[in-house]
């Protein structure tokens, strides 16, 4: 299994992803910024967002921009979405 770089690509420990906490924030700011997240990886990185519940809409408009995602809703209703911009891929837009 290939491990996934973090948003640190200048650290060689290959370590988990950045994790954001949009759990306390109002909407529509998770997914706003959940957006801008996602659309800063470059090829090969991941993001971990934390959202206060599953994210349908999110995981859509992921989607629509050809990112993987993975999503897991945790105790209490609340969910954690893996973001992760495929190898091959450039910066959203470009």
């Amino acid at each position: 299994m290939q491990a996934i770089q973090s948003l640190y690509p200048h650290r060689a420990d290959n370590a988990a992803p950045a994790e954001l906490d949009l759990r306390g924030l109002p909407s529509p700011e998770p997914m706003l910024r959940a957006l801008a997240a996602a659309d800063a990886l470059l090829p090969g990185q991941a993001v971990q967002v934390l959202t206060p519940l599953l994210p349908i809409p999110l995981l859509d408009a992921l989607a629509t921009r050809g990112l993987y995602t993975s999503a897991v809703t945790l105790p209490g209703g609340t969910a954690r979405v893996l973001i992760r911009r495929r190898d091959d891929d450039g910066p959203a837009g470009a």
